[in-house]
Parts: C-alpha cells; structure tokens; sequence
C-alpha cells in the first residue's frame, strides 16, 4: 500500500485540499469555494466555520477521487491566507466572523506605527513606508478598541493558519511564517516586539497570540480524534507545522535559495524571495528573520487585488460571456475574453489602469488607494478594458522589481504559480512588460504542493523542508520576454508608475468622505 501526502489551502476564495506523492506528483486535488462577506467599504470577513465545512467536503472528494484510503495518508500539511485575525476562545470555537487579509478598517491604527522608534520598522523598509492596514498588530488593536467586549472574550487571537493547526491537533501554535511576515516578530532582536505593540495599541493582543513559535514543517503533532472522525482520516495521523498560503507557494516552486523569485499570483500577487542578509528599505517589505527557512531571511513585494479585479469585472460586466462559457463547458469567461482581445495592441489602445482596488500594498502601502482608468475614448470597447486590467496587473508587478532592483536585490528569474499560470497568453504578458523570464513547474498548484513538502518534512519522509523541495519540485517550460513586446510596454509601466502620485491626494479625499 503506496503512501501519500495530504496538502491543504484554504485560500481567500476557496479551501483546495490535494493527494501528493512523495515525489512530488499529484494524485487528484478537490475543492470548495466559500463566501466573503464586505459591510462596508474596506472591510472583508469570512466565517471559519465555512472553511471547516469545505475542507470536510474536499478531504472525503479527493480521497475518493483518487482511490486513496485514510491509512495511506503519513502526513498532513496546510497552508492558508495571512493577515486573517480570528478571534478565539480557549476551547477551540470562533467567537467572529475572522478579518480578511483584505480587510483595511485598521488604517488609523497602521497610522501610529508612524511615529515610532521600534526596531520593528525594519520590516516595513526602515519606517520609509506607511504600515499596511492589513497587518495583524493594527487589527487586534482595531478590535480592542472598536469590539472591547470580544476583545475581553477572546482567549486567542490567531491567524489563519494557526486556527487550522488547532482545528487539526488541538495543539496552539504560531507559525515562525506569518509571526515573521504579518506580525512583526524577529528572531534576530529576540522575538515579540512588545514596545510596537504598545505603541500601536495592540499591547493586550501578545497575551492572546500562542507561545509556541514553530518553524515550518516541524512535526505539531497528530490529528486529533474528533478532528480524524470528521476528515474521514486515521487520528493521530502526523501534522506538520504550516504557514501563510503564498510561503507554501514558494516552498512548492522551490524558491529556497537566493537568486530566484516566486510569483504567487490569485486574488491578490505575491513577489517574495530569499536573501542571506537582513536588507531593508523603502517599497518592500522584510527581510524577515527565518520566515521560510532558518538562517536565511525573506524578503516580499506585492499587489493587494489583481485576480480578484478580473473577476469583478467579469461578474460585473461580462455576465453573457459567463453565460456563453457556462453553454461551452470547456473554455471559461476569462478563456473566452483572452480570446476576444487577443488583438489588441500592448498598452491597449492607450488605456491605463491601476489595479489599487483594495488599496495598494507596496511600494506605496496605502490603504486609501483605489483603482483608476484613464485614456478612455469612444472607440474603445468591452475587450480593451479587460486588456488594460491584465496589463495594469502585470505593470504593478513590474513596478515592484524596479523597486527591488533599486534596492539592490534585482530579480534575475521569476517561478510562477496560481490562477494567472491558467492562461499562458496573461503569464507571457508578464514576462514582456518586466522583461524577466518566467518559469513554469510541472505542478502549477504550488500552494497545495508546498503544503505537501511541509507534510512530508513533518512524517519524517525528509530531512529538511529544502531536501522535499529539491525532490518534489521539477520545471516544466521556460518563458523568456520577448524584447520588442518589453520595449512597447515601457512607456506603458512608466505612465502606470507616475499615475498613482498624481491622483493620491484626491483619492485620499473621496476616501475619508466616504468614511463619514
């Protein structure tokens, strides 16, 4: 009887759950979307108890999808979005609907980071840049002071991923991952930057956040028994320490070393890398102590709302076309617009956008931001604005390099994963508006694949979370830039670069009043 891996997402739309091999090969992957819910503007909340029902449903599929029985599973793995506060209580049972990574009520709390001395700021390019709302200290400390009374109730108030570790063991653990990344915690200045905390608020909440501070894919311990019964798995089965869902897609393109970058594409883009020293500076965040690997440091860029932009356009203004594709069954809405705009010139005819639709998340880190289009004409259609939309998400994550380059970590090479990597036409685009290759692994769902490696390093099938990657991960294609397309972006990233400065201050502006 051949053993396997179970690798777990519970990522912003949907919980995905896959079978894996231990060298690296899928059986099968099962998923189940869940709902987000927006009370206001710049709010966004999900209900843990959806995530639990849809990882019970993905769990029984894929199992039976692939002819796989629970004694065949050694370890189990997960991954799962940062930055999403839950509010627990001490025996396991959400007291709240959790905060969303997107959600950015905490801007006057990120505010007061501003004025402090702590060396935390090193995280958030050495104060140069305005903290992101989004962060975990200025939520809990938006809870304390906007719902004191849960506040009070809350035992522990943890991430995501440390909600599933819970969920799955019973055992409360931090995950060194977002503790490093989305809490401010460094190893290299011994540990909780208590002085942060208190200055933005946030003090009570260290009381709250588990004491254990584990590395990825350190053995937790093994699934409980309740936990088993409704998974359809064998308790006690061996659960392996997880992490924010992007770091699993890094650790599922193997980009463990220096030199290479992960795209982590979805509902929102992630750029993050590995470096041997602790770098810092303005448009980037980290480098982060022993977020990925211990020893080496990590640093990240990013866009806040990209897939999900796309989506809201297609939901909002292409309903026939989803209606047309739903007909065809096997070529999606997003397949059949690729199609349909695939004439189009780059830059769209002359159309720009910024893709800031839930604030930006570097280089500018402003919550306040918002999307915008410009060079409208009466001859533009339906097609071009989906056109300037992908090309606005690929000038966002070239912006960011040249942020990075200027730091002096240029990116030689980038490993791709997530829903752009569906389309070769909008993963190619990438790679002629920013002029770096892309690679493409054999498994393109690098989150669930990474959460695997972090299973099997847990089971004990691996020494080292590096050693799994090495076997488990395997490059497919290669897509080099294509020079005369990159020079024809140019001009393109260099109005979308100079477009946000121009418009901040009345974004600010219709902001703040729609906050009254």
């Amino acid at each position: 009887m051949s053993t396997c891996l179970l690798g777990i997402d519970v990522g912003t739309e949907s919980v995905r759950v896959a079978v894996v091999d231990p060298d690296g090969s899928v059986r099968g992957v099962a998923s189940r979307r869940h709902a987000t819910r927006h009370p206001h503007p710049g709010w966004a909340t999900q209900d843990p108890g959806d995530w639990w029902t849809g990882l019970r449903a993905a769990v029984g599929e894929v199992l039976a999808q692939t002819g796989t029985s629970a004694q065949q599973v050694a370890g189990v793995g997960y991954a799962a979005t940062t930055m999403t506060v839950v509010p627990m209580a001490a025996t396991g049972e959400h007291l709240a609907d959790a905060l969303l990574w997107m959600d950015v009520r905490a801007v006057d709390q990120a505010a007061r980071a501003a004025t402090s001395s702590s060396s935390a700021l090193r995280y958030i390019g050495d104060g140069a840049a305005p903290a992101s709302a989004e962060w975990f200290p200025f939520k809990a400390a938006w809870l304390a002071e906007h719902e004191p009374e849960l506040f009070a109730r809350t035992d522990r108030l943890v991430d995501a991923a440390d909600w599933l570790t819970h969920r799955l063991t019973g055992t409360w653990t931090q995950n060194i991952n977002t503790a490093a990344l989305r809490m401010f915690h460094n190893r290299d200045t011994g540990g909780w930057p208590a002085d942060f905390y208190q200055h933005v608020g946030a003090g009570a909440a260290l009381a709250k956040v588990p004491e254990q501070v584990l590395d990825l894919g350190a053995p937790v311990g093994g699934l409980t028994h309740a936990a088993a019964t409704e998974l359809g798995l064998v308790a006690g089965t061996p659960v392996a320490q997880g992490c924010g869902d992007a770091w699993a897609g890094q650790i599922g393109l193997d980009v463990l070393a220096p030199g290479r970058m992960a795209l982590i594409t979805g509902s929102s883009h992630v750029l993050t890398g590995q470096t041997h020293a602790a770098v810092s500076g303005a448009g980037f965040f980290g480098a982060y102590t022993d977020a990925v690997l211990p020893g080496q440091y990590t640093v990240e860029a990013g866009q806040a709302s990209t897939g999900s932009v796309l989506r809201w356009f297609v939901e909002n203004f292409a309903r026939d076309v989803v209606a047309e594709a739903e007909k065809r069954t096997t070529q999606s809405a997003f397949d059949l617009l690729n199609a349909r705009s695939a004439h189009l010139p780059p830059g769209a005819d002359g159309l720009v956008m910024n893709e800031y639709f839930q604030g930006n998340r570097t280089p500018y880190t402003d919550a306040r931001a918002r999307g915008s289009l410009w060079g409208l004409s009466l001859g533009h259609t339906r097609e071009h604005v989906y056109r300037a939309i992908q090309e606005a998400i690929c000038y966002g994550t070239a912006h960011n390099l040249r942020v990075l380059s200027a730091a002096g970590s240029p990116v030689e090479r980038m490993v791709a994963c997530g829903g752009a990597t569906r389309s070769r036409d909008f993963i190619q685009r990438h790679a002629d508006v920013t002029g770096i290759p892309i690679e493409l692994t054999e498994v393109p769902d690098a989150v669930v694949l990474g959460s695997a490696i972090l299973a099997a390093t847990g089971a004990g099938l691996y020494p080292s979370v590096s050693e799994a990657a090495a076997a488990m991960v395997r490059t497919a294609v290669v897509l080099d830039p294509d020079p005369g397309r990159h020079e024809a972006y140019r001009p393109f990233v260099d109005a979308y670069t100079q477009t946000y400065p121009l418009l901040r201050g009345p974004m600010h502006a219709l902001a703040d009043q729609g906050e009254r």
